[in-house]
C-alpha cells in the first residue's frame, strides 16, 4: 500500500517566502519601512500574496533599499 503525500509548505514552489520584517518599524515620508523598505501597502497586503507576489515586493524593496 502506498501512501499519498500531499505538498507541504516546505516543498518546492510551495515553500513560504519568509517575511523581510526586521522588526525596525518606522515609516518614513512616502509611508516606506526604514527597517524592510516595504510600503504600507505591501505591509498591509503581505498575508494575502501568493508566492509570486512576495517575491515581486521583496525585488522592490531591494530597489528601494540601493536607492537609499
Amino acid at each position: 500500500m502506498s501512501v499519498n503525500k500531499r505538498p507541504g509548505p516546505t516543498d518546492g514552489k510551495m515553500k513560504i517566502v519568509p517575511s523581510p520584517c526586521i522588526r525596525h518599524c518606522c515609516l518614513d515620508d512616502n509611508d516606506v519601512c526604514v527597517g524592510c523598505y516595504r510600503t504600507l501597502n505591501e505591509i498591509m497586503n503581505w498575508q494575502s500574496c501568493d508566492n509570486e507576489q512576495k517575491r515581486a515586493v521583496l525585488r522592490a524593496c531591494e530597489t528601494r533599499k540601493r536607492a537609499n
